[in-house]
């Protein structure tokens, strides 16, 4: 299904919003510009404000200070308007537990004066998945079933713009990797998306990213753009006793900073001169035993952990 005149694309903006929760600042002047029909991700660790964002631009609490709109609506004088053509799916599952699949949806087509049977074709990919299981029990369902669910209802509507706030938070990587395939078919159909997530991983999935920390944007461009833009000497290191190369490797003088990533450490060094053998040869002076280093490429969490340092 392609867009209609009924599904125009729709663009997302801010500027400069702030948002406080008595002393905790959750939003510092953050601005971002989300181009209508793009896959939009917001990344960042929990606490960094991602879930205020979506709540203002949503309509669902007002910022202390600056401006957004959605489309070509304010999100204070035309919260109506964005209401009824945004679809957003929070990041706990908030439907009714004791309503059956078919009864959820139902309900949340009535809610916004449609039905199933109309924009079916929207949902069908994803629906079809869960529709076996429509008498059971919203409560009852796997958590990717859930997220299913979640998402057919968040879409019945037909909705311009799609706020979805860590969908993929709890559910296994098959579920994950499914859910990001279904987000680029619905991209395809002309729904403009904007997607947040504590999964570094997850960024190289969308158009363009968000970087954010403390309620601030460090940086906003393509995946691909920021990583290139990466300008750091990267070693990969292990040895046989993980924690306490970590620990070493952090006293190292040519030694940035040093994160664990899976059964690897990334160091990132302020030191060309140092070589492979002449780290090697220090750890090994340390204890350490089948000490392995190797160049890495950089990706999308070791360009934020180098913006946080800035």
């Amino acid at each position: 299904m392609g867009t209609d005149s009924n599904c125009q694309l729709s663009s997302v903006n801010c500027k400069d919003i702030s948002k406080a929760y008595g002393d905790v600042q959750a939003l510092k002047e953050v601005s971002i510009d989300v181009e209508a029909g793009e896959l939009y991700g917001l990344i960042g660790p929990d606490g960094a404000g991602k879930t205020t964002l979506f709540r203002i631009l949503t309509t669902l609490i007002l910022a202390d200070k600056g401006t957004a709109s959605v489309g070509n609506f304010d999100v204070v004088k035309d919260y109506k308007k964005i209401r009824s053509s945004v679809g957003y799916m929070p990041g706990r599952f908030s439907l009714y537990q004791d309503l059956t699949v078919e009864e959820n949806l139902t309900f949340f087509a009535n809610v916004f004066g449609t039905t199933i049977e109309e924009n079916y074709d929207l949902i069908k990919d994803i629906y079809q998945q869960i529709e076996p299981f429509k008498k059971r029990r919203a409560g009852a369902l796997s958590g990717g079933m859930k997220q299913k669910l979640a998402l057919s209802c968040a879409l019945i509507h037909k909705p311009t713009v799609l706020f979805l706030d860590e969908p993929t938070t709890g559910v296994d990587p098959v579920s994950r990797k499914e859910f990001w395939g279904m987000l680029r078919k619905l991209k395809e159909q002309g729904i403009t998306i904007l997607v947040s997530t504590p999964y570094m991983d997850e960024a190289s999935l969308c158009d363009r990213i968000a970087l954010i920390t403390n309620g601030q944007i460090l940086k906003v461009d393509s995946p691909q753009n920021i990583v290139s833009q990466f300008d750091k000497i990267l070693w990969g290191v292990r040895s046989d006793n993980m924690h306490r190369l970590l620990t070493d490797l952090r006293l190292h003088p040519a030694v940035e900073s040093c994160f664990s990533f899976g059964d690897t450490l990334h160091a990132m060094l302020n030191n060309n001169a140092l070589t492979t053998t002449t780290l090697s040869t220090w750890l090994s002076g340390k204890g350490h035993k089948n000490v392995i280093i190797f160049p890495i490429e950089p990706n999308v969490e070791d360009c934020f952990m180098e913006l946080t340092k800035q």
